[in-house]
């Protein structure tokens, strides 16, 4: 299903931005930016958010992205942009030195879009008011969602050239 296409067909929403592939955004502008360890559930389980660092301060001493399940922590300098999927992955920001300043812009898409495309532009307690018959193959559909979702993860061999 095309839920982009749907969307702009069907519904009065509309993105932040033309030409985004997000459905929002969010800036933070404290001078301090940072976030304790979390996974943003709300968003779509196998979808993008894309964090963009910004504010003048010094990437080593601070601001690093952490990302708990890789064991990974990154330094994350002003400008810098990365893309993770933020409601399977548990991260985090480690704060700036005292003088610094740090903000950011995140953009995501919550879940919550792609079911109310999937419902026909309607909410879940609206689908199965108005055609239960659909509501029952929207909910057996569900089940399988996350291998769709893992199905569009690209493979190395996807992503390496042919030799």
């Amino acid at each position: 299903m095309d839920h982009d296409a749907r969307l702009q067909r069907d519904s009065p929403l509309h993105r932040p931005f033309v030409g985004s592939i997000f459905s929002c955004a969010a800036f933070n502008f404290s001078t301090n930016v940072w976030t304790f360890r979390h996974r943003d559930v709300l968003n779509l389980a196998f979808g993008w958010c894309a964090v963009q660092a910004l504010g003048e301060f010094d990437a080593t001493e601070g601001g690093h992205i952490v990302l708990w399940d890789l064991k990974l922590v990154v330094e994350f300098p002003h400008g810098a942009l990365v893309l993770i999927p933020s409601a399977t992955i548990a991260h985090s920001n480690i704060p700036v030195q005292a003088g610094d300043e740090r903000l950011s812009f995140t953009q995501f898409t919550p879940g919550g879009i792609f079911r109310y495309v999937d419902n026909g532009c309607q909410t879940v307690e609206e689908l199965a008011e108005k055609d239960p018959s659909k509501y029952d193959q929207i909910m057996a559909l569900k089940a399988a969602r996350w291998e769709m979702g893992l199905s569009l993860i690209s493979t190395l061999d996807e992503l390496l050239p042919n030799e």
